[in-house]
């Protein structure tokens, strides 16, 4: 039986210690301070790659027209020029400002498109811890551990995976352009030139598509396998709970603490009361009354029990006059807050006990 017990025991706390729970909102906070985050790294490379090819198809035409007056330029004007050191200054610098203003666009586009491929997958994350120095990394039997897992065996599979389907496509592509590619030899070099683009260009749109595509499918695999290894155990939350919320055996501590000195106050307190209205054993209110200084009677203490026993207690050793009113106490008690007024309904009442005892110190 106690063996039986002991399993049952061991049971239990394995599965408690088995990371089955999704991980907290503050695991993940924390998590994402650290840099580790659920990302693919092919989307923002296929984004590029795709809208890249995107442009050059939409605005081919103004490409072809700057490059064509480049080197127009150059035949036409240059080529006539002298040859000294400030015309081949001039010349180089033509041509190296216009071959950037050229190239700008499809650097400023593909920088856009980076960051857009990574803000949609993250949104905005700056951290350093990342770029730390960790002795860790230079451990070369956790290095080995890394190329020989299952990660890298199924990011090899994926290399594979793409290498085919871009080898098909380009293959497709070029086998269904075979009877243009025997004609090129008759055509002029203009039109080999725009031969060559458009297949490019299409080549480029194809691969980058499928990319993207594959990229798509991968960010989700990165999120399950992210959420997957951030899961948690029972007792990982628990002990996140208690770092965050405290312990609650200290929280307890820290409340009974508090009870007792808010319990000395109000007992020294007790002493400035005028009357003590009792129950007359279960219920103790004291009431404290200074025309000079409140509008109403003030409830400066109350109790049940073994707390309205120590009032009275503190009340006969103060001379403090005890009233039994039942009805009247426990109103109070249970309507009247310490260090509230007494309310409208029961003020009558109340002043009634007052005039008694001030009647009755008046006749001492």
């Amino acid at each position: 039986m106690q063996l039986t017990v002991l399993k049952l025991r061991v049971n239990l706390q394995l599965f408690a210690q088995e990371k089955t729970e999704p991980a907290t909102p503050k695991k993940k906070a924390d998590e994402r301070k650290k840099g580790q985050v659920a990302k693919s790294q092919e989307l923002p490379g296929s984004f590029i790659l795709f809208f890249s090819f995107l442009f050059l198809f939409m605005f081919g035409s103004y490409f072809k027209d700057r490059m064509y007056r480049l080197f127009t330029v150059s035949l036409n004007e240059y080529m006539f020029w002298e040859v000294s050191v400030d015309n081949v200054i001039i010349i180089f610098g033509n041509l190296i400002m216009n071959g950037f203003l050229l190239l700008l666009p499809i650097l400023l586009g593909t920088v856009i498109i980076a960051i857009l491929g990574n803000y949609l997958q993250i949104g905005f994350l700056l951290t350093g811890d990342p770029l730390k120095m960790k002795l860790s990394k230079l451990n070369p039997i956790a290095g080995a551990k890394r190329i020989f897992s299952m990660h890298s065996v199924i990011e090899f599979l994926k290399s594979l995976l793409k290498f085919g389907i871009v080898a098909s496509v380009c293959y497709t592509t070029i086998v269904a352009e075979k009877e243009s590619f025997l004609a090129l030899a008759k055509l002029p070099l203009e039109s080999i030139f725009s031969f060559t683009a458009k297949i490019t260009l299409i080549l480029g749109l194809k691969i980058g598509g499928i990319l993207v595509v594959l990229a798509l499918f991968d960010f989700m695999y990165q999120k399950y396998e992210y959420e997957k290894k951030l899961k948690m155990s029972k007792q990982d939350i628990k002990d996140e709970y208690k770092k965050s919320e405290g312990d609650p055996l200290i929280k307890g501590k820290i409340r009974e603490k508090q009870r007792r000195m808010a319990m000395q106050r109000m007992m020294q307190d007790v002493p400035k009361a005028d009357v003590i209205i009792t129950n007359p054993t279960h219920y103790a209110v004291a009431l404290r009354y200074d025309a000079k200084e409140m509008d109403s009677p003030i409830v400066i203490a109350k109790g049940q029990d073994y707390i309205a026993l120590k009032i009275r207690e503190i009340a006969k050793s103060n001379n403090i006059t005890l009233m039994e009113n039942k009805p009247l106490a426990r109103a109070l008690y249970d309507q009247v807050e310490i260090g509230e007024t007494v309310p409208s309904d029961l003020f009558q009442a109340v002043a009634e006990v007052l005039a008694y005892v001030y009647r009755l110190k008046q006749k001492a």
